[in-house]
């Protein structure tokens, strides 16, 4: 085995493909209560980008590894580790830096995926499909035929919302900016998918025959935000999680007194820290399952080794992908 490994590294905030560099550092041991993993994959979420670029909530200590997301195969155990097995694939947590070939991580932090999942995929379970799942569950309470309506449908998290609502028999009101997207996104369960615009609020009455709405996602912002709330019922739930127009949420007074419409947010890395190891587990089954069936699937659109970082980074940063951007590790 390698006694060293390649990790990514920044040592002060700045665009990624400036300030990523690649460093060898010595193979990771394991204390009493850790496993050593080996990485298989890892993506390049926005929320990775922005921390390197000093504009995420969390700042970790610098010099840092980034990568909030991944998975691996364990390869060493700690004398202490029950109820883990050496060749057990594994989704690590966010707090690890997983832009690296191995990491030494707490092995209750570890999240053991079933088999049938190739880790390409199971890399990416924790962060967009966790959110869709959240959203769909902790702010309304939908029952099967209700409707919802989210902005950026085409994003990762939005195709997974898509195919989890069909799942739950949940109806999707689906906005998106270009007109080439529409017929990819009903395809994939979308049951309404609209080119988002100033007359949306009619669009969606006509197309929905005037169902009540009671919840909206919103990964936006701006006056994308705006016209979501404006589509929602007397008392319904706007939900943020993103801002990529970078623009802030604008609420008219009326939108709070006369539709007493309410607005939540959700930051999945916190949910995360704030549940159990089983409340995480309780959330991860029904994804393991979909993702069984070949649901779920986050498209790629270019796998780069660590060495060519830089590259990636800038690639991961550009707008209008037909997928995520990952590292594959060998």
């Amino acid at each position: 085995m390698n006694k060293t490994i390649n990790a990514a590294v920044y040592e002060k905030h700045g665009n990624p493909a400036d300030v990523l560099r690649v460093e060898t550092r010595p193979w990771p041991t394991a204390t009493a209560d850790e496993a050593v993993v080996k990485m298989s994959a890892a993506p390049i979420n926005p929320a990775d980008l922005n921390q390197i670029e000093g504009k995420y909530p969390v700042r970790p200590e610098l010099p840092a590894t980034p990568g909030f997301e991944g998975a691996g195969t364990v390869v060493e155990l700690g004398a202490n580790v029950k109820g883990l097995t050496s060749g057990a694939l594994v989704i690590l947590p966010h707090n690890v830096g997983t832009w690296r070939e191995a990491v030494s991580v707490k092995a209750e932090d570890l999240v053991v995926v079933p088999g049938g999942i190739e880790p390409v995929q199971a890399a990416m379970l924790k962060i967009n499909p966790l959110t869709a799942w959240r959203l769909l569950h902790d702010y309304v309470d939908l029952q099967r035929g209700d409707w919802l309506i989210q902005n950026a449908a085409n994003s990762a998290t939005g195709r997974d919302v898509i195919q989890i609502a069909h799942e739950l028999g949940y109806k999707t009101v689906n906005l998106v900016r270009r007109a080439e997207l529409v017929d990819e996104l009903r395809a994939e369960g979308g049951d309404i998918v609209l080119v988002d615009g100033d007359n949306l609020r009619q669009e969606v009455k006509d197309a929905t025959g005037g169902a009540p709405i009671r919840l909206g996602l919103n990964s936006v912002g701006g006056d994308s935000a705006l016209r979501l709330a404006n589509c929602l019922a007397p008392g319904g739930t706007l939900v943020s999680f993103g801002a990529m127009s970078l623009q802030p949420l604008k609420i008219p007074t009326g939108l709070l007194i006369f539709k007493d419409l309410r607005f939540r947010g959700i930051w999945i890395n916190k949910w995360y820290d704030n549940v159990t190891p089983s409340e995480r587990m309780e959330t991860f089954q029904p994804l393991f399952e979909m993702a069984r069936r070949d649901l779920l699937k986050t498209r790629v659109e270019k796998a780069y080794s660590l060495s060519e970082v830089k590259a990636a980074a800038a690639h991961a940063a550009q707008g209008q992908r037909n997928g995520k951007i990952i590292f594959e590790f060998q």
